[in-house]
């Protein structure tokens, strides 16, 4: 059985957000890519295509909720599962991000282990979905 090498690109404006979450994810193997805004995000899954998107709502320029809509209205982007990691914590924030198409909703500050098993649940889900199609 082959191991696939996922990739995902992080979508987070805080430093040491970005080293925390690259650190937790690299070392289960995944690689990945990063953008500090909604606007580089877009411009990044012009060069790369990752496999999940982890995303902040609260970042300068575009919002992860404007992102998200961008993301999902475009054809070739539409099927990359998006899970929101922020602060947002409100129930209508929350349940904005599901409505936008996300997949799933992490808080900050996350546990690494339940973020961890959210993208490889989505992640095997994802190929699931992509081999019965």
């Amino acid at each position: 059985m082959s191991i696939t090498t996922h990739r995902i690109l992080v979508v987070e404006d805080t430093p040491a957000n970005i080293q925390t979450l690259a650190a937790i994810l690299k070392q289960q193997g995944y690689q990945i890519s990063v953008a500090t805004n909604g606007k580089q995000a877009l411009d990044v899954l012009a060069r790369v295509q990752p496999d999940l998107i982890l995303l902040d709502v609260m970042m300068p320029e575009m919002d992860g909720f404007e992102t998200c809509r961008r993301l999902k209205a475009a054809e070739q982007w539409r099927h990359i599962p998006i899970i929101f990691l922020t602060a947002k914590t409100e129930t209508t924030d929350i349940v904005q991000g599901f409505e936008l198409g996300a997949v799933d909703y992490v808080a900050k500050p996350f546990n690494p282990h339940e973020l961890l098993a959210r993208v490889n649940t989505h992640l095997t889900m994802d190929e699931l979905r992509r081999s019965l199609a």
